[in-house]
């Protein structure tokens, strides 16, 4: 008998999947990182950045 848990059928997408996909649809700068142990995704972490506009700065006059 395996370690691992069984294979989900294939056309049954895995939550930690779709969990993945989620946070990757709507980050827009950032990471999306998975935790995995014993062959199992555990955690998934995201890490957003918040960009700013690139503006010139200010002359000293």
């Amino acid at each position: 008998m395996s370690a691992h848990p069984a294979t989900p059928p294939a056309n049954r997408t895995p939550d930690w999947l779709r969990i993945v996909q989620d946070k990757v649809e709507s980050l827009r700068y950032g990471v999306v990182q998975l935790v995995v142990h014993d062959g199992r995704v555990t955690q998934i972490e995201r890490t957003e950045k918040t960009r700013l506009p690139n503006d010139p700065a200010p002359q000293s006059h």
